[in-house]
């Protein structure tokens, strides 16, 4: 994933809904390239009890994604290596778990 996919999922578990969008214009007017509308910087809540993170705490939430797909991999890797040491073929691995 690239920075703005952890923005946007990062954001969309903080809470439920679309309470989230993006400002389609700066303060002056001027329209923001889409490229660059998803930073933090442009960050509008749409739901009025909620009010827009911190950018620590957007941060934070990022952080704790990419530890969490991290332990996923290195749990996926070691259950094939456990695989592979109970005898089974790289082929039956794959079958088993698509690796």
């Amino acid at each position: 994933m690239n920075d703005k996919d952890w923005l946007s999922s990062a954001l969309a578990q903080m809470h439920s809904g679309q309470w989230f969008g993006w400002r389609k214009e700066d303060d002056n007017g001027n329209k923001i390239p889409n490229d660059q509308r998803m930073s933090y910087e442009n960050i509008i809540v749409h739901d009025s009890s909620i009010t827009k993170p911190t950018e620590a705490e957007v941060n934070a939430k990022i952080e704790e994604l990419k530890q969490a797909e991290a332990n996923a991999e290195t749990k996926k890797a070691s259950g094939k290596q456990k695989l592979l040491d109970l005898g089974l073929t790289e082929a039956e691995v794959k079958a088993l778990i698509g690796v």
